[in-house]
């Protein structure tokens, strides 16, 4: 029991670390998505194009591809980055392509008698964008979108692929001290489950108070 402790212990300022990368990713894909989800009905057909192009690369390859070209790929073009700032645009354009589709799909849902409405009203566009339709989209948007940042945290093991020292990358380095893998990659799988569960459970109370006042 005290070398699990100490194992948790270990471990703690590499969960601290994925803390960090999820919450910047997030935060920075979350405006990316919603850029890329209004650029996408744009007027200009170059404009919804290359939106498209971003959104469905991002989509399309496995973050890990998008990691490694990031972090191992750009210094043969001269662009070197470390390691966090590596992670974070690779996450935030994986992560930005899928809440892109979320936004989206959640404007889209929001009932076209709105958007009449608001131009009866005499609404500019841009107004009716900002006071009609997107707080409606939200409310539509934030229960998948908090699930998203869920499995974005998760998906921060995958970091120590770019030698991002999170929790993973500092299980490995204790069983290679210690030897015992089995108990340290439990220790590691315990942090991980802890922080999601609390998130999940976050994200259902947050839903029903959300249904509660539809």
């Amino acid at each position: 029991m005290d070398g699990f402790l100490s194992d948790l212990q270990v471990l703690g300022p590499g969960l601290g670390t994925a803390l960090q990368l999820a919450g910047l990713s997030l935060a920075l894909a979350y405006v990316l998505g919603l850029v890329l989800a209004l650029l996408v009905d744009a007027r200009h057909q170059i404009v919804r194009i290359a939106a498209l192009v971003v959104i469905e690369v991002g989509r399309g390859l496995p973050l890990l591809v998008i990691l490694y070209l990031i972090y191992r790929g750009l210094p043969q073009a001269g662009l070197y980055l470390d390691p966090m700032p590596a992670a974070v645009v690779g996450f935030t354009w994986s992560i930005g392509a899928y809440a892109s589709e979320i936004m989206r799909s959640s404007l889209n849902a929001v009932p076209p008698g709105q958007r009449e409405a608001a131009a009866a009203l005499g609404l500019a566009p841009r107004s009716a964008y900002r006071d009609v339709l997107l707080p409606q989209a939200a409310r539509i948007a934030v229960p998948p979108l908090m699930n998203l940042a869920i499995k974005a945290f998760q998906l921060t093991s995958l970091a120590y692929t770019i030698t991002l020292s999170e929790v993973m990358q500092a299980a490995y380095l204790r069983g290679s001290v210690t030897f015992e893998y089995l108990r340290t990659f439990v220790a590691a799988a315990v942090l991980y489950a802890a922080v999601a569960i609390v998130a999940s459970l976050l994200v259902r109370r947050f839903e029903r108070r959300l249904n509660r006042h539809v």
